[in-house]
């Protein structure tokens, strides 16, 4: 089952046809729920309500994707930051891509390191969500990934599963041919000829500097901030495949592997993932058992 969200493509496949339709109703519930909870291009969703006011009450989605962010922060030293708000409107991102792509250039903002994950209190007695003055959150990326994995998880009670968004997959059970086959990509759109690795029971997430990039004052800038510099991560990497034991932590690692610069395969090895980096100059490097010889299409 092929689907769009966020501007994105999706792929849902079940091992079992039988269980395909319960498959598709837990991809709306999620979709749908993360989407209010956390898409900050919504005037209803409640991180916008937090953004604007400071103080919200988290619904039990909000609160997972919050929870989750912090994670995701504390297990990266504070790389993969939900706290990045700011440092991205500054540079023009404050619609949806598609809108900020078509425009020719936007005239950038200074901007400052982010507060990090440590401006967030949750009040996990009272429900309730309290940003420091000054910060603002962006949990597009944590909260995609979490989306893949809560799907993931609700169908595998059932069946073997793979679920992607955007590039962000989860995987449970064998898969049809006893492991799942997943093409590796930088680009929103494939060829057919990309390489590809097989998983079980994983998370795999792909960051890359050349996906969503545009202009602001005279410059290419994306969406990979380092939070240090609240500016575009300028690191040897263009490119991060991670694969580790979920979708939630591939993505924090596949980010922060983009900022780490060339420390990256030290703190990935550290970590325990295996990953897949690529420099500007297209050569590869190969951490944790990822498969040098990857398989083509």
């Amino acid at each position: 089952m092929r689907f769009g969200v966020w501007g994105m493509s999706g792929t849902l496949v079940t091992e079992s046809e039988d269980h395909r339709d319960f498959a598709a109703e837990r991809l709306s519930y999620w979709l749908d729920a993360i989407d209010l909870a956390c898409n900050r291009f919504r005037e209803d969703s409640e991180v916008s309500r937090l953004n604007a006011k400071g103080e919200a009450v988290m619904s039990a989605t909000f609160e997972l994707a919050l929870v989750t962010a912090v994670e995701s922060a504390r297990a990266t030293d504070g790389l993969c930051d939900p706290t990045v708000l700011p440092a991205l409107l500054a540079l023009g991102y404050d619609r949806d891509f598609a809108d900020v792509s078509r425009r020719a250039n936007f005239v950038r903002t200074a901007s400052a390191p982010s507060p990090g994950a440590s401006a967030l209190r949750l009040d996990e007695k009272a429900h309730v969500a309290v940003l420091s003055p000054g910060c603002q959150l962006d949990l597009g990326a944590s909260a995609k990934a979490l989306a893949v994995d809560l799907v993931a998880d609700d169908v595998a009670a059932r069946t073997g599963v793979l679920v992607e968004i955007g590039g962000d997959v989860a995987v449970r059970g064998r898969g049809p041919d006893g492991a799942w086959s997943i093409a590796v990509s930088d680009r929103l759109v494939m060829t057919g000829r990309e390489p590809r690795v097989s998983v079980c029971d994983a998370g795999v997430a792909t960051s890359s500097t050349g996906v969503r990039a545009w202009r602001a004052g005279g410059e290419r800038v994306h969406h990979i901030i380092d939070p240090r510099t609240g500016t575009p991560a300028q690191g040897p990497y263009v490119t991060a495949t991670v694969a580790t034991e979920s979708c939630v932590r591939a993505n924090a690692f596949a980010t922060a592997a983009l900022i780490w610069g060339e420390d990256a395969p030290y703190y990935l090895a550290q970590a325990r993932c295996a990953a897949r980096l690529i420099r500007a100059d297209g050569s590869r490097e190969y951490v944790g058992g990822w498969p040098v010889d990857e398989a083509a299409a």
